[in-house]
């Protein structure tokens, strides 16, 4: 079910209308798991009992980690877990990718015999679900999080469908405590324990979703076919229409992907929940280190705790410390995608991170220098940072080599030619302009961070005024067809 479908602000409404009329929390919290899994089943059908299996294994193999006192037993229990939930995301997200892979060498090799490719479904949500589940066992083992007492609890910590199909991912110590302070701060007759809506939960809500909606559904499907138009085959395309278009998929994606999490989250909070933010001006971000602290939070921060600490982190020699960031990126490209382009990505952004860290492990005093704390140092900063940035986005667009080469190096060379600009730009003057827009509010709420509350706050009328106009510039521009979300395929 798309945000950006009509069924989905249907099937919210109800869920929302249900919820307010529900009194008790024990129901509520029913109500909202058997939401969950409808909204799931109902894109995914069958694929819905590989959401209930790792739920159930790893709700009682957290209770039983908890309960053993022998560390052999916990260790067996946790490989369990891992096997379980990493199991179920390698057979069907990376079967094909790895049979393909084989036949290929096989070909090299003239071994004659083809394996047949499986031809799996990708469940939708699969890699976030399953880094939450794996999150809670890894810290019901480390002996950070006491593990859920309620199977209920737990399930609807896993499925709460805002979040579920494109994160962020959830910590289970972020969410489960919040069904427990809805016990402890709100009451209803004879001291019953409720879950209410309140009023600035729902405006500050509604907001987010309204300016979710509009980073998606405005932004970033308008500026697809620009995108579109250059990476269906960039051979032979200029210099400026690779660099536009690179520049444009930036915008896209980030548009797309922050515009679901602005949904997710704005309808979290009119249920009565708090999810973490998943971007904070990435795009502003002054090196590669400082991007990942601003783009897809949730993952960043998981593979950190789960892949990059474990790893040693930067608590060992420095050599193993580039290797450790290295190593974290690569994984984490291809946890995006089975394709060689997404590892081509991730390898990059690990080469970014290592080489940072040895620069400023080389020259200790270029890291807090006085020329990047001065606004002209700062700009520099972003500038490079963001070209590097942009050009990791030619391999994750495109997973073909020959277009890949060809683009990035176009994107390098910078040989603009004045007479393809022009055209260019006729040929897609609307998108183009709504990339110049995206800049240019992407500025105002940098100088402004906390813009969309305080714009929550205004008075009704305006504040309705402001709803209604966003609402009149989706459906302005909407062309009636909900385009999927980019990361709906990962």
């Amino acid at each position: 079910m798309l945000f950006n479908a009509i069924e989905f602000i249907i099937f919210f409404v109800v869920v929302l209308s249900f919820i307010a009329i529900i009194r008790y929390r024990k129901f509520q919290h029913i109500f909202l798991l058997a939401s969950s899994y409808f909204f799931f089943y109902f894109s995914s059908n069958y694929l819905l009992t590989l959401l209930i299996i790792s739920t159930i294994l790893d709700y009682y193999v957290g209770r039983e980690i908890w309960k053993t006192t022998d560390k052999t037993r916990k260790k067996i229990l946790l490989i369990l877990s891992l096997a379980g939930n990493l199991g179920l995301l390698g057979f069907f997200k990376y079967a094909d990718f790895a049979i393909d892979q084989f036949n290929i060498l096989g070909n090299q090799f003239d071994l004659g015999t083809q394996i047949p490719l499986l031809n799996l479904a990708l469940p939708i949500g699969i890699s976030f679900y399953t880094f939450q589940t794996i999150s809670y066992t890894v810290d019901v083992y480390r002996g950070k999080l006491s593990p859920c007492d309620s199977l209920r609890e737990f399930a609807l910590f896993v499925a709460f469908f805002p979040q579920l199909v494109a994160g962020p991912i959830l910590r289970a110590s972020q969410f489960l405590p919040q069904l427990r302070e809805k016990a402890e701060n709100f009451s209803f007759h004879r001291n019953l324990k409720l879950i209410t809506i309140q009023n600035r939960n729902l405006q500050f809500g509604i907001t987010l979703m309204a300016f979710g909606f509009l980073k998606k559904m405005f932004f970033a499907d308008n500026i697809a076919p620009l995108v579109d138009s250059v990476f269906a085959y960039p051979i032979g395309l200029s210099s400026f229409e690779i660099f536009f278009g690179t520049i444009a998929f930036g915008v896209q994606i980030y548009c797309d992907f922050s515009g679901y999490s602005d949904i997710a989250i704005g309808a979290a909070l009119i249920l009565g929940f708090k999810i973490p933010i998943n971007f904070n001006k990435p795009y502003f971000a002054t090196s590669p280190i400082d991007f990942w602290r601003r783009w897809h939070i949730s993952l960043s921060t998981w593979l950190r705790d789960y892949l990059y600490i474990p790893l040693g982190g930067n608590k060992k020699s420095k050599n193993r410390t580039y290797v450790n960031l290295f190593i974290v990126m690569f994984l984490g490209g291809l946890w995006h995608g089975a394709s060689w382009n997404f590892v081509i990505w991730g390898t990059l952004h690990g080469i970014y991170l290592a080489a940072q860290k040895f620069i400023w492990d080389k020259f200790p005093s270029l890291k807090n220098h006085w020329f990047f704390k001065t606004t002209s140092g700062k700009v520099v900063s972003i500038l490079i940072t963001q070209y590097l940035v942009f050009l990791t986005w030619i391999p994750f667009r495109t997973n073909e080599p020959n277009h890949i080469i060809y683009s990035m190096q176009k994107f390098v060379l910078f040989d603009f030619q004045l007479n393809t600009i022009l055209p260019f730009l006729e040929r897609h003057d609307f998108s183009a302009v709504l990339v110049i827009i995206f800049f240019a509010l992407n500025f105002i709420t940098y100088k402004k961070p906390d813009l969309i509350q305080r714009l929550s706050k205004v008075r009704l009328r305006y504040w309705t005024i402001l709803i209604t106009f966003l609402l009149f510039l989706i459906i302005m521009f909407y062309d009636g067809i909900p385009q999927d979300f980019i990361y709906f395929r990962f």
